[in-house]
């Protein structure tokens, strides 16, 4: 009874507010831990616990998740922006924690509960950057890892550094080992040392590295670039890949041609290629999205 209670009040708060988030350009919605915005097209979360280092607590990792989905339930959203406020992206996990829990099963469902984020991150339709700055470490580097396009600070430090305090970085690793090389994804979590901005650009955990102090807006320019083209093409795409890339070859192929003809059927399709044809390119609001 009290899930049931649970699950209907949380999907009132949630109906509620993406139904406020609907009706105006620029939205701003607040969790404890987590501030959550929406300018024009593009979503921003911004973890916010910076007297703690942005460390993943319970509530973090929870907040965090309910923003994600709020914003993917948003049709005006067409890609988001993680960032993280003070002086560094996140830390890696509250290790205050670690003293509420005894036995094994409820450090699985304290760990679960901080990886969620990891699931809905390739599980959404909704692209979403990281825009990382000061050090991403532990899940902080594993939500790097995790999210679709990833930009970072010059000095941005990453690491999986569990290891140290004698855990192991395994819920990042997953993240990890699918953006990363195996011996890449190997040295960082066995050794747990960081590295920096411009050798995780080379590694492939970055897609860009800016300035110090203009990864936000290299974000931004990204998640923009992003919205100006067609939602339905985006998305199904986003969604298609994540399928693709676990399937063998043969497979793949077979799955693309599928989503590729349900994507021709679209008005986004129908509108776009009429446009392109006439030599007017749609403009980011003219896409139907449908």
């Amino acid at each position: 009874m009290v899930s049931a209670q649970w699950a209907t009040t949380s999907f009132i708060m949630i109906s509620s507010q993406l139904a406020h988030m609907a009706s105006e350009t620029s939205t701003t919605e607040q969790w404890e831990t987590v501030d959550c915005n929406r300018d024009d097209h593009v979503g921003r979360i911004t973890l916010a616990r910076p007297e703690a280092m942005n460390t993943f607590s319970t509530e973090l990792a929870q907040d965090l998740d309910a923003a994600l989905h709020a914003l993917d339930e948003d049709d005006d959203v067409r890609a988001i922006v993680i960032d993280g406020a003070g002086k560094c992206f996140s830390a890696g996990i509250d290790l205050s924690e670690h003293g509420d829990h005894e036995t094994e099963s409820e450090y699985e469902q304290w760990v679960a509960r901080m990886e969620e984020p990891f699931h809905t991150l390739t599980e959404m339709r909704t692209p979403v950057i990281a825009a990382a700055h000061g050090h991403a470490a532990a899940n902080g580097i594993g939500l790097v890892a995790a999210c679709d396009l990833a930009v970072a600070a010059e000095g941005t430090k990453f690491g999986a550094t569990a290891p140290k305090v004698g855990l192991f970085c395994m819920g990042p690793a997953v993240p990890l080992m699918k953006a990363l090389t195996r011996k890449r994804c190997l040295e960082l979590i066995l050794t747990g040392e960081l590295i920096d901005a411009e050798t995780a650009l080379e590694w492939g955990l970055l897609n860009r590295v800016a300035p110090e102090g203009e990864h936000l807006t290299a974000a931004m320019d990204l998640a923009e670039t992003i919205a100006q083209k067609s939602p339905m093409g985006v998305q199904m795409g986003k969604q298609a890949f994540y399928e693709m890339v676990e399937l063998d070859y043969d497979e793949a192929l077979d799955y693309s041609n599928e989503q590729f003809a349900a994507l021709c059927t679209t008005e986004d399709a129908n509108q776009g290629i009429a446009a392109f044809l006439e030599g007017e390119p749609l403009a980011a609001d003219e896409w139907p999205g449908e």
